[in-house]
């Protein structure tokens, strides 16, 4: 059976006539800046293409294709990024106003899914790596201990594996959950390849009720493409979908859901084999990177850990993550994913070879080379800043913005993210303590929901100091 890329193809080479959308009409000649980006290929929902957000044939297929890679009950094919998954899965496993335990280190997503459900928020807060200051994993004892105290949660989320790669033990977070009545909620965005060749297990075979994955963080798939797999029989799959139409468009594009089919196809026929390959590439690269001599590769710190995220070191070696990431970005024309305080992350993925790697390898050794290691500073810890309402009525609440010098003791009317990864140092109803506003003030990819941090905050006028 063809794909649905290689339909895509045999119809754009046809006569039939688009007397429906798209307005380009799939006429490539006219506009040249649409003919490179497949516009020959961009239909909507006509007859013999199915409906992915109704999916009774093609994507019926490819979203059954999907489950049995992964092991999970049904999965659904998702072209407006987990994020869409985050929000559906959250809403469908919540009443309206209904308790959510969460990770503090979670995506932004799921704090504005929280935020829509309404939910009555309680927060986990993992350790913080004291070298680098980034999440570490979410123990099922704690999990365990917050849902003995408040027996009215009925939903927990995580996130696994984190920005940097910490995995936390998902199977006995889950035995944890379903033992007091409880569902888990694995944000696997950056774990995708998980399971395939010799990586480790992912959350749908550890008994999460529900996982999201982004397929184009680390497979072969365009940006937007996600999927959302429903696994353990704990929750009604036709809610799941349900609230997935009504967060993703009604206008699902054909490009990206022919590169998820591909991506799947792909995976079908040398998913293990590649992982594996990808892997072998990971071990030679961290072979030379342990010659290193100030930079450092972290490895979960004692965490289990996925390798196919090179977290890099500065910590001593008289550089910050944003100084290393600047340097290989201008004299090796090397873009990183991102840079915290003392490091820097480089993503990798099934697409990358040993060429690249290598390449890598040899910059991080040009630049190690002149420089001269020294005692690392630890790391500030996190501290959950007090809470005096919660986000949605913080969020609705007045409010005023002041200058950063004016908000020290005052309650934001705002989240203040650190992005990427797009966790939060400050959520709405949270006071800005000293420790908040160092953070911020040190921060290169600090991100606010109106704009201003870090020179001003928006904070509630009825906030007092």
């Amino acid at each position: 059976m063809d794909g649905l890329g290689e339909k895509l193809q045999s119809y754009a080479a046809s006569d039939a006539l688009p007397m429906h959308m798209p307005g380009h009409k799939r006429n490539a000649a006219a506009f040249p800046w649409l003919a490179d980006l497949g516009c020959r290929l961009d239909i909507t929902e006509i007859d013999g293409f199915d409906d992915l957000n109704a999916p009774q044939g093609l994507f019926r297929d490819m979203e059954a294709r999907a489950a049995r890679l992964w092991g999970a009950e049904q999965s659904v094919c998702l072209v407006n990024g987990s994020t869409a998954g985050v929000l559906a899965a959250v809403r469908a496993a919540l009443e309206a106003g209904g308790a959510l335990l969460m990770a503090r280190g979670c995506h932004r997503s799921v704090y504005h899914a929280a935020e829509l459900a309404g939910a009555a928020v309680y927060y986990l807060v993992p350790p913080t790596d004291p070298l680098l200051g980034t999440w570490g994993p979410v123990s099922a004892r704690a999990v365990a201990a917050a849902l003995d105290a408040h027996p009215d949660i009925r939903l927990v989320a995580v996130t696994s594996p984190t920005y940097e790669g910490v995995m936390s033990d998902i199977a006995a977070i889950a035995a944890a959950c379903h033992e007091r009545g409880a569902l888990l909620f694995v944000d696997e965005a950056h774990g995708a390849h998980l399971g395939f060749g010799g990586f480790p297990a992912g959350a749908v075979c550890q008994g999460a009720d529900l996982v999201v994955q982004s397929l184009h963080k680390t497979l072969p798939s365009l940006t937007q493409t996600a999927v959302l797999h429903i696994q353990g029989g704990r929750i009604d799959p036709a809610d799941v979908r349900r609230n997935a139409a009504m967060v993703q468009s009604s206008s699902p594009s054909y490009l990206l859901s022919a590169s998820i089919d591909g991506c799947l196809r792909y995976l079908e026929a040398e998913g293990n084999a590649a992982a594996d390959r990808w892997l072998a590439a990971l071990e030679r690269f961290y072979a030379a990177a342990d010659r290193l001599r100030a930079l450092r590769l972290w490895r979960g710190g004692g965490a289990k850990h996925d390798p196919s995220k090179l977290v890099i070191s500065a910590a001593g070696a008289g550089i910050d993550g944003a100084a290393l990431m600047a340097r290989l970005r201008q004299r090796y024309r090397i873009e990183l994913e991102m840079a915290a305080g003392p490091y820097a992350l480089a993503m990798t993925g099934m697409g990358d070879t040993d060429a690249s790697l290598t390449r890598l390898a040899e910059a991080l050794a040009d630049i190690d080379a002149g420089l001269i290691p020294a005692e690392p500073a630890p790391a500030r810890p996190f501290v959950l800043p007090e809470r005096r309402m919660d986000a949605r009525a913080a969020l609705t609440a007045p409010g005023e913005s002041v200058p950063a010098a004016d908000a020290l003791g005052r309650i934001s009317g705002e989240y203040v993210w650190a992005y990427p990864p797009g966790a939060p140092l400050i959520v709405p109803g949270e006071v800005l303590d000293r420790a908040v506003l160092d953070s911020v003030a040190g921060g290169v990819n600090i991100r606010s929901t109106r704009g201003g941090a870090p020179e001003r905050f928006f904070v509630l006028t009825q906030g007092e100091r």
